[in-house]
């Protein structure tokens, strides 16, 4: 006697799943990179100044006194250098700037303007690199600036 059951097609084993799982594989590879990418990102802490016409701000209130600017322009003459100029400071050294920061927050202390009424604005040229932007932003805080700011490239 013949069996031939187990040559025969069975069509009730269900759908084909394959598709299925490829699709959630690489939306699981996906989803696990940009969470990385995110991650990855840091945010330098900053005080944003008031500015009276701003967004919701009509005039300014009475009594207001506005920080006293301490302007630094940020470039990059080279593409590994860069160039930071604070009035009559003009240094590529972080160490050097700092310490000239200092004496220009040690000189307006001595006028009167406390260091939450001095606001530092780091102005970033063309093509400077981030890591730049850095350095000074630390140079300034080791100076013992408080509010400091980005402005846009000038």
């Amino acid at each position: 006697m013949k069996i031939e059951v187990g040559k025969k097609i069975h069509y009730d084993s269900g759908p084909n799943m394959t598709p299925l799982v490829d699709v959630v594989m690489v939306i699981l590879i996906f989803m696990m990179l940009v969470g990385q990418f995110v991650g990855a990102e840091h945010y330098l802490l900053s005080n944003m100044p008031f500015s009276p016409n701003g967004a919701g701000a009509s005039e300014a209130p009475p009594g207001f006194i506005p920080d006293e600017p301490v302007d630094i322009r940020v470039d990059s003459p080279v593409p590994d250098k860069f160039v930071a100029t604070c009035g009559q400071i003009r240094t590529d050294d972080p160490a050097v700037l700092t310490a000239a920061l200092r004496r220009v927050r040690e000189n307006l202390n001595k006028t009167g303007k406390a260091d939450d009424k001095i606001q530092v604005k780091i102005g970033p040229g063309k093509n400077v690199k981030y890591g730049f932007l850095v350095a000074v932003y630390e140079a300034a805080m080791n100076a013992g600036f408080t509010k400091i700011a980005f402005a846009t490239s000038h």
